[in-house]
């Protein structure tokens, strides 16, 4: 058993856990944060990302005792004071999910994604470039990527309207 401590989604948080708990299993099965799924255990499907130190992560690849001293959001995460966060809100408005499973690890990738290239700085090869570690059964992706193009677009508006 080893104790582990991190920065969960803005509160510090430890637990005593196994050496081979997987971070994934921490957030849903001891944190009962069941926003990040499961889909592959594999790697291979996305539903599992989360942001580490900033960093897009595939949870079900980490445990939880590389986590240790981390900050880490999950999509429960990011909204604020009762508002979607920018992302969030655009797959609301343009129907970014269907059955909503990978929805939460395209939102995180959605969410690395701007802040790696900037806000408004994605076009929708750049997005689907980028979403290839994601599977999504239901969509097709069209829907997927307008809003994360949206949201991209939307927060850089935002940064505009703030300076």
């Amino acid at each position: 058993m080893s104790k582990v401590s991190m920065v969960l989604n803005g509160k510090s948080v430890s637990a005593d856990v196994e050496d081979r708990t997987l971070l994934v299993s921490f957030i849903r099965e001891v944190r009962a944060l069941t926003g990040t799924h499961v889909g592959c255990d594999t790697s291979q499907c996305g539903a599992c990302v989360i942001l580490v130190n900033g960093k897009a992560v595939k949870s079900c690849t980490m445990l939880a005792a590389q986590a240790d001293g981390a900050e880490v959001v999950t999509v429960e995460g990011l909204a604020s004071n009762g508002a979607l966060h920018p992302v969030q809100a655009a797959f609301r408005e343009n129907h970014g999910l269907q059955c909503g499973f990978c929805t939460p690890g395209m939102i995180m990738s959605a969410v690395d994604m701007i802040n790696r290239y900037g806000a408004g700085n994605l076009d929708e090869d750049t997005i689907r470039h980028e979403l290839e570690g994601n599977i999504c059964r239901c969509t097709g992706y069209h829907n997927i990527v307008k809003s994360i193009k949206a949201a991209s677009d939307q927060m850089a508006g935002m940064s505009q309207a703030a300076e």
